[in-house]
């Protein structure tokens, strides 16, 4: 079972490394109601959860989840004092406290960009999680702590991303940034979709070219002879093709012989 769910824990943090960015150390929200289950399975929290997650961990809570904790009386004080060794993030309920439970979903807002992973065992807070995207689920079950399967907002959100339909919030967000850096309002983009109509432009010269006329078919071309390399190469003397009977070319030549004879 042990390595079972090793593996089925491995396969879903991939599935959030690749579609939502999650990186090293891994930031865990944790609650009041987390920290007395682990405090009643006797799990140390420290040491299990870097193991379990395969990786480096960052363990962190609220000052709302602090507060409740520290209401609800002598039941809950061991869970406070492993609450308190934890990272305290900042929520926007300094001044007025909220329960727990509302400040663990403020701080995902609708698309988790602080990339958390929540350690709860309260209900409420589940239902809310599993309406954003994005967002590892950790709970305690048979003395041991599991991580819950995507949910099917995030399957949703990667299956409508990877159709194009949407664009994920770290595209969206690095978008933004370089076209505050390069100076690029909106309009411009407009203006830079449409397309340009294209001038007329002079032909090709190369195209111009008159074609090469091709060799006639049939005619065979002398093949040359090929030399050794200790062998001369033969100069190839052209005889002069014979005159035809009825040709005139010889005629000037036989009335200059017949001038000398008679002079004799």
């Amino acid at each position: 079972m042990k390595i079972k769910r090793q593996k089925q824990a491995k396969k879903t943090i991939s599935f959030y490394k690749y579609n939502f960015s999650f990186r090293e150390p891994f930031q865990i929200l944790i609650d009041g109601t987390f920290c007395q289950a682990a405090l009643k399975n006797k799990i140390q929290i420290k040491e299990q959860m870097p193991k379990y997650l395969m990786g480096e961990v960052q363990l962190c809570t609220t000052s709302c989840a602090l507060k409740e904790l520290g209401t609800l009386g002598k039941q809950l004080y061991g869970a406070k004092i492993i609450l308190q060794r934890f990272q305290v993030r900042k929520c926007a309920h300094l001044k007025d406290p909220v329960p727990a439970s509302e400040c663990l979903l403020s701080m995902l807002e609708e698309t988790n960009p602080h990339h958390y992973f929540v350690a709860t065992q309260d209900r409420a807070v589940t239902d809310g999680l599993k309406k954003i995207p994005g967002v590892p689920l950790l709970y305690i079950i048979l003395n041991t702590i599991v991580l819950d399967k995507p949910s099917q907002a995030s399957l949703d959100h990667v299956q409508a991303v990877q159709l194009g339909e949407l664009v994920s919030p770290a595209q969206q967000q690095s978008i933004r940034s370089l076209k505050e850096e390069q100076g690029i309002s909106q309009k411009d983009g407009e203006r830079r979709g449409k397309k340009r109509k294209r001038k007329q432009s002079n032909p090709n010269p190369l195209s111009c070219l008159k074609k090469k006329k091709k060799k006639k078919e049939g005619v065979a071309t002398p093949a040359l002879k090929k030399t050794e390399p200790g062998e001369k190469k033969k100069r190839s003397r052209h005889k002069r093709r014979k005159a035809a009977k009825g040709d005139n070319r010889d005629a000037p030549v036989q009335l200059i012989n017949q001038f000398d004879l008679n002079s004799f």
